[in-house]
């Protein structure tokens, strides 16, 4: 792993000051109640004017980071700054009220708490391993527990350790768990991101047939009007014929793009009928042309036990996704691909066989994931990051389709299963 990587130098990360004026604002209210209680109402000693000259200083960074700091959003480096402070302030405070065996030492792990996320592994896996040395250094050297400096406390060397080695487990299971959540939160939100475009790309392409029929429309009257003036003004020039030949072109011009604007209206008309109603099997055969045009593999489909032959509403999403998981097949595949059409009056199935390598079992429980790669090497050449595995799966999902992935099918590679309830497709 690189340095970009680790830190993840290219990636904006930042924190909120206000989320981290706020957590250090209760953080230092927290450790002010704490050492009050326990020096006047439990009357243990300890040193208190150390202790409350520590929280002081804590105190005057916060107001800094408040009012003097002018960033809404904290760079990486800069948030990780003040975490490290927080780190040694706490640990200045245990140190002064009993190391390791105070109660409070659990709070040790929150700065890389925080960090692991909002911030880059990079400075997580920092704030640990200094959270760590802390953590061996108070179990060795602290002051004694407040109340306890006259008497004989004798702690079994096992037991100090057994503190230690859980605050260290907590330390690295709430660590891991921050940056994997933070990982894949992020990484779904950039899918989701992804996933939206391709929605409005595709709605923006629907419309721009309408759009055309509109334009064709509105432009009909001002095109008739110039042929009009344009006529008139031909009869009152008379013989001129110079600029009758310009008037000519005009007139004919006008009629051309006349013409072109009733194809356009009349071709939109005619593909609102076609676009809002289509059989799943004439669906599949103009997405399977599409892939024919560009590839030599054969690309067959089969439909003959498609009893159920209902009239479907042809939605971006149900089109992206279908060419998605054929475009995939095709891509992976040898020499063919099989699709199979099984419909009756309670399902609805596409099997979408290839003859390629299949399904790597590293990934295969993880497919429709976003950003997954397999170490598989008959497919590093060609393979993505899953992402428009996951683009289709969501995208057909979302029109009620059940999708499930399978390898060692009868023509050796991968096998989709796309299925329906008939309900969820029908065209009302």
């Amino acid at each position: 792993m690189d340095f970009s990587t680790l830190f993840r130098t290219k990636e904006n990360l930042n924190l909120d000051k206000s989320t981290l004026t706020i957590l250090r604002y209760i953080a230092i209210i927290g450790q002010f109640i704490a050492i009050n209680i326990v020096f006047f109402y439990l009357n243990l000693e300890f040193p208190i004017k150390a202790s409350l000259i520590v929280i002081f200083i804590g105190l005057i960074t916060n107001l800094y980071l408040q009012f003097k700091v002018k960033a809404n959003q904290l760079k990486d480096t800069y948030a990780s700054l003040f975490l490290l402070y927080d780190l040694f302030q706490l640990a200045i405070l245990l140190y002064l009220t009993g190391g390791i065996f105070n109660p409070f030492s659990i709070l040790l792990i929150i700065p890389a708490i925080v960090s692991s996320t909002f911030l880059s592994m990079g400075t997580t896996i920092i704030l640990g391993f200094i959270t760590s040395l802390i953590l061996f250094t108070l179990t060795h050297y602290y002051l004694p527990l407040p109340g306890l400096l006259v008497e004989n406390f004798n702690v079994p060397s096992f037991y100090k350790f057994g503190i230690l080695i859980s605050i260290l487990i907590g330390l690295i299971f709430l660590s891991y768990f921050g940056i994997r959540f933070a990982g894949e939160t992020k990484k779904r939100s950039e899918a989701l991101n992804k996933l939206q475009e391709v929605i409005a790309k595709e709605y923006e392409l629907e419309s721009l047939g309408g759009q055309a029929a509109a334009a064709a429309h509105s432009l009909g009257t001002p095109l008739a009007t110039i042929a009009v003036v344009a006529k008139e003004l031909k009869k009152e020039i008379g013989d001129n014929k110079d600029v009758s030949k310009d008037i000519d072109l005009l007139i004919s011009q006008t009629k051309r793009c006349s013409e072109i604007l009733k194809q356009i209206s009349k071709k939109q008309i005619e593909e609102d009928i076609f676009l809002s109603s289509i059989k799943l099997e004439d669906l599949l055969e103009e997405i399977i042309d599409s892939f024919k045009e560009t590839s030599s593999k054969k690309i067959e489909l089969v439909s003959n036990d498609d009893n159920n032959k209902i009239n479907i509403e042809r939605t971006p999403e149900i089109i992206y996704g279908l060419r998605n998981f054929i475009g995939n097949a095709v891509k992976f595949s040898k020499s063919r691909v099989k699709i199979n059409l099984v419909s009756d009056l309670e399902k609805i199935e596409i099997k979408i066989n290839d003859d390629g390598p299949g399904i790597p079992d590293d990934i295969i429980k993880k497919i429709g994931e976003p950003y997954i790669k397999s170490k598989s090497t008959e497919l590093n050449s060609n393979s993505g990051l899953g992402l428009g595995t996951f683009l289709g799966k969501t995208l057909l999902e979302k029109q009620g389709a059940k999708l499930l992935f399978r390898s060692n099918n009868d023509l050796g590679g991968a096998l989709v299963i796309i299925s329906w309830n008939p309900k969820n497709l029908v065209n009302s």
